[in-house]
């Protein structure tokens, strides 16, 4: 079951709803009791960055108000950043297939942009080669319903991954991270840290998965969610997860959820900070961790940028 099989279908039993566990906090089928008219889908070339390749990618997705399916390929033989935006409302799923092949880089920026009423799912399916690195930034403000999604294979073989994302959620947006690392070779590496804040009626959901799978010993996978709750009707959801089956690895994975420092707060009032940019300038210093590991110059001071305004 998906939101795209229930939108080429027009069967609503096929949304995904809380009686599956990977979507018990992303209900659609207990949402969507209608689903609008199908966009077409405009055919677009698959995107491929040659061996000793290097370039700068963009995609910029722009949803309606209809109900939308998009599905796109990317191979990465060379070297390459991908800013990827995600704008509009209406119903839609976008799905992506990267492939990066032995040694390729590929560091991949997401900033969603949906409007207050748009249900949307993004899921982008990676396959990592031997050898290659993979970098990811999700930047979220969340949606009526919303879910990103990241599906991993990991070759090992000295190949890397980082998996990183923010969600900022107020009023009655969501927003829910997934993602799923499945490790299947020796000697491979998973970076992981995800962060959130969540106001008002916001909720936010994490759910991190890492699959060691037989063979693939010597992996080292780190797996990090960390939540701000500055609401007393806001909500976070998380659960990380560790399935090892291989001998010798380095796995962990930690989870926090709560308020800003209160002392650290005082400390700033103390100093003549007014209180509403006192919680500001430490909200955007516990977010600050993940926009620093952007390697891109341009996506760093994007991603800051997007963070400052939803934070003024």
């Amino acid at each position: 079951m998906s939101l795209a099989r229930a939108i080429e279908t027009g069967d609503l039993a096929e949304l995904p709803s809380r009686r599956d566990e990977d979507w018990r906090w992303t209900d659609l089928r207990g949402l969507l009791r209608v689903l609008p008219a199908r966009v077409a889908e405009t055919d677009a070339e698959a995107i491929e960055v040659a061996a000793g390749e290097t370039r700068l990618v963009r995609l910029d997705f722009v949803t309606g108000e209809g109900a939308e399916v998009v599905r796109r390929r990317i191979r990465i033989g060379g070297e390459a950043v991908l800013i990827e935006t995600h704008r509009g409302g209406g119903i839609s799923e976008i799905d992506l297939a990267i492939t990066l092949e032995p040694g390729a880089r590929l560091e991949r920026i997401v900033l969603v942009e949906a409007a207050e009423d748009a249900v949307q799912v993004v899921i982008a399916t990676v396959a990592l080669a031997a050898g290659a690195r993979f970098a990811q930034t999700v930047v979220t403000g969340g949606a009526k319903r919303q879910r990103i999604e990241t599906r991993l294979r990991h070759a090992g073989g000295g190949a890397e991954a980082r998996l990183d994302g923010l969600y900022l959620v107020s009023g009655r947006r969501h927003a829910d991270l997934t993602t799923v690392v499945i490790h299947e070779g020796p000697g491979g590496a998973t970076s992981q840290l995800t962060k959130g804040v969540a106001t008002d009626q916001g909720r936010g959901v994490f759910q991190g998965r890492i699959e060691v799978r037989p063979g693939a010993d010597g992996t080292d996978a780190k797996m990090g969610h960390h939540a701000l709750v500055l609401g007393d009707r806001a909500e976070v959801d998380a659960k990380p997860e560790l399935e090892i089956w291989a001998d010798d690895v380095v796995c962990s994975h930690g989870n926090t959820i709560g308020a800003l420092d209160e002392e650290a707060l005082f400390y700033a009032r103390q100093r003549g900070i007014p209180e509403p940019e006192a919680r500001a300038m430490l909200t955007e210093a516990f977010l600050g961790e993940v926009i620093d590991r952007i390697g891109n110059e341009e996506a760093r001071d994007a991603v800051a940028a997007f963070v400052a305004e939803r934070l003024a």
